[in-house]
This record gives structure tokens, C-alpha cells and sequence, in this order.
């Protein structure tokens, strides 16, 4: 099998991977806090302010080991790594159907976060195969794999919880992991595209560090990977009361499924639009687009008045939030040397876990202060502030690289 029939091969397998993954992390999200409230008679503090501790762990574990994985990964491979992952998760989520008391939940939910990177180290692999012209449509592809498993997991949890009670449905959702991990053992043939025959094997941390450091724009890329989750999360725990609010009680769990559902069917119609047209207009351009119009699609969010409306914002939004993994990824791919992109991956990536465990928190503390529609003007900020800051780093860039390239003109005439 030659190397495109081959990378066409892997890309199918690791799309029904990271479909099999994201949807059994999304699985148990309904249920969890409701999970909590079997283990003992708690208040509804108590219930609340643990449901927030179990769910922010496995992000805030997964911030500090993403690196880890990403510089292994370059140096041994991303295959074993990716099995470690799936069995890793899948274990975890299995035992959490055993446990007993709400520490052991938290215990494990932690472990879980050490083994988190499945999808991300996905997105790595498939990077490192292909040709750097082409990556952000084949890196969009992927991502319409975790984006549909993100969609079908919460209500397909929720009917495991339903018809078999919650314990079981974590063990059933574990089934679904493993699933994932032969996929990759017994499907994945990994190898590495050549972008320049005398490229170096292997990078030290500091070679790496280094490397970053001289590129404004990919360390702002970076960097910003952090604010767009926190911006992009600080609405999540607040949006069923949001809902509430404009709708009252009534059909609140259903209405609110949709309002958070929505935004994953933007996303997967137009995440794979966004990595093609990024390969022929340019990865930093179409980041800059898609920030500045996710923050201006964000800010009517603040002033619904029914629900329907703030569908429509919230559909809008996946719409220019589904091309910034793929295209940021690209990006990566495109700045990047290949024997280090897992490692410059695995820094983004730490750093959107940090967003997640950051957004909900700011936002539930912003709402708590002022209101739910403050949030909306927050993120809307957030968003279009990231998008100028590119902006600016681009057109420095292109004003220094003229300038370098009149200098070197001239010189030489």
C-alpha cells in the first residue's frame, strides 16, 4: 500500500476512533451530578460544588501531561501512545461504575485526565502524514469524527442511564473506548511524511522552547488556544439557566439539549469548509476571520429575548467556531517541523485544557456577580481581542518580511 492509500486508511480509522472516544466522554456529562447524588443524602451545594470538582479535574490533569505525551510521541511514536490512551480511558471509566463514594469518582476522574489526549494525539498523527498544503481539510475531516461522537454522546448516555441506571451505563460507555483502542492496534500503520531531507530526527525541550520563541505568530497561536475555550466554556455551565430564564420551566432539560446541540451542528457543517478554504487562502488569515466572527455572532447572545433567537447565536457560533481546531492544527502543521509537532501540539493542547477548566469557573463567577448576559459580552471581547492580536502579529510580520525583502532586493541590485 503506497503512503496516500495508506494515509486515507488512517484517517478513516481514527475517525471512528475519536468518534468512539468523544462520544463516551460526552456520555456520562448528563448524569454526572445526578451519579453524585446516589452515594450519600447531600445538599445541593454539596451535589453542585462537586460536580464542578469531578468534571474541572480531568482538564486540570490533563493541562499538566499533554507536553509529556506530545514530546514522547515524537520521539517513539504516536501509536503506542494512542493505545495507552484508549485503554487508559477506558479502564478509568469502567471502574468509575464501581466506585462508592464521591472521592473515588474524583480519584479516578483525575487518573482519566493523565489518559485525555487521545484526541489530540490523533490530530498529531494524522498531521505528521500529511502533506502541508492539504492539512487543513484532511485535519477538518477528523474533526467531523469528534464532533459527531461529541453530538451523539450526551443523548445516547442518557438513554443508557435510563434503561440500565447510572453505574452501568459507565461500564457499557468503557466498551465503546476499547472499541477505539483495537481500531488502532489492529488498523493504524503510523509514518511520518519527509518536508525537508535534512531535517533533524529529534529536538531537545530547549531546541523546541527555542523554536517557538522566535515565531510571534505561532506562540500567539498558542497562547490564544487557552482564551478561545475559556471564552467558548464560560457559557456552558450557565446556559440551561440561561434558557430558563428566557423560557421558564417548561421542557427546560429538551430546550436547553438543543441549545447546546446546536452549536455541534454548526460546527459540523462547515468544520471541514473551513480547513479547505484555509489551505488555499492561508491558516492565519481564516484564524483571524473566524475569531472576529465568532466574538460578533457571540454578542446577541446578550440580548434575546426568546429562545429561539439564542438558538440561532448559538448555531452561528459553531458555524465560525468549527474551523479553529482544524485550521489552528493546520497551522501548527504548517509552521512547524515535523520530528516536533507533537511536542508544539502538546503545549496548545495543555493550554486548552487550562481554557476548560478556567471558562466555566470565570463564568459562573461573572454571572454570579452580574448577569448571564455579561458573560455573552465577555466571550464576544475575548473573542474579537484574539482576532485583532492576530491581526496585528500578521501584518508585523508581513511588514517585516517586505521590508527584509526590499532590503535584500536592493542589495543585491
Amino acid at each position: 500500500m503506497d503512503q496516500q492509500s495508506l494515509a486515507k486508511r488512517n484517517l478513516a480509522i481514527m475517525w471512528f476512533a475519536n468518534f468512539f472516544v468523544a462520544g463516551s466522554m460526552t456520555m456520562v456529562m448528563p448524569f454526572l451530578s445526578l451519579y453524585i447524588e446516589t452515594f450519600g443524602n447531600f445538599s445541593d451545594d454539596f451535589v453542585q460544588t462537586w460536580s464542578g470538582y469531578t468534571f474541572g479535574i480531568t482538564f486540570l490533569t490533563a493541562f499538566l501531561v499533554s507536553p509529556i505525551w506530545g514530546r514522547v510521541g515524537d520521539r517513539y511514536g504516536r501509536k503506542p501512545i494512542l493505545i495507552i490512551a484508549a485503554f487508559g480511558l477506558g479502564t478509568s471509566v469502567f471502574l468509575m461504575g464501581e466506585v462508592q463514594t464521591v472521592f473515588q469518582l474524583f480519584l479516578l476522574r483525575f487518573i482519566m485526565g493523565v489518559f485525555t489526549g487521545f484526541i489530540p494525539l490523533s490530530q498529531a498523527l494524522i498531521s505528521t502524514q500529511t502533506e502541508r498544503g492539504i492539512s487543513g481539510r484532511v485535519l477538518g475531516t477528523l474533526q467531523t469524527g469528534t464532533v459527531t461522537g461529541t453530538l451523539m454522546g450526551p443523548m445516547l448516555g442518557g438513554i443508557l442511564a435510563d434503561t440500565f441506571g447510572y453505574a452501568q451505563a459507565f461500564q457499557l460507555t468503557s466498551v465503546t473506548i476499547f472499541i477505539a483502542g483495537f481500531l488502532v492496534i489492529f488498523g493504524l500503520k503510523e509514518f511520518r511524511v519527509k518536508d525537508d531531507e535534512n531535517e533533524q530526527e529529534s529536538y531537545s525541550r530547549k531546541e523546541v522552547f527555542t523554536f517557538i520563541l522566535k515565531q510571534p505568530m505561532l506562540i500567539s497561536v498558542i497562547i490564544l488556544s487557552m482564551f478561545i475555550q475559556v471564552a467558548h466554556f464560560a457559557v456552558q455551565p450557565i446556559l440551561a439557566l440561561y434558557v430558563s430564564e428566557l423560557n421558564g420551566p417548561a421542557n427546560i432539560a429538551f430546550i436547553s439539549g438543543i441549545a447546546f446541540s446546536i452549536t455541534g451542528l454548526g460546527n459540523l457543517l462547515m468544520t471541514r469548509r473551513w480547513g479547505r478554504l484555509a489551505d488555499k487562502v492561508g491558516y492565519e488569515k481564516i484564524l483571524i476571520l473566524l475569531l472576529m466572527a465568532a466574538g460578533i455572532v457571540y454578542l446577541p447572545g446578550a440580548f434575546v429575548n426568546e429562545v429561539w433567537q439564542l438558538v440561532i447565536v448559538r448555531f452561528l457560533l459553531g458555524v465560525t467556531l468549527g474551523g479553529i481546531i482544524p485550521v489552528r492544527m493546520a497551522y501548527i502543521r504548517q509552521a512547524a517541523p515535523i520530528n516536533m509537532q507533537g511536542e508544539v501540539m502538546g503545549y496548545s493542547t495543555s493550554l486548552r485544557f487550562l481554557g476548560n477548566v478556567i471558562g466555566p469557573i470565570l463564568g459562573g463567577v461573572v454571572a454570579g456577580w452580574y448577569s448571564i448576559s455579561t458573560v455573552f459580552i465577555m466571550t464576544s471581547v475575548m473573542l474579537f481581542a484574539c482576532g485583532a492580536i492576530l491581526l496585528f502579529i500578521k501584518l508585523k510580520e508581513d511588514h517585516a518580511n517586505s521590508s527584509m525583502h526590499s532590503s535584500t532586493k536592493h542589495s543585491t541590485s
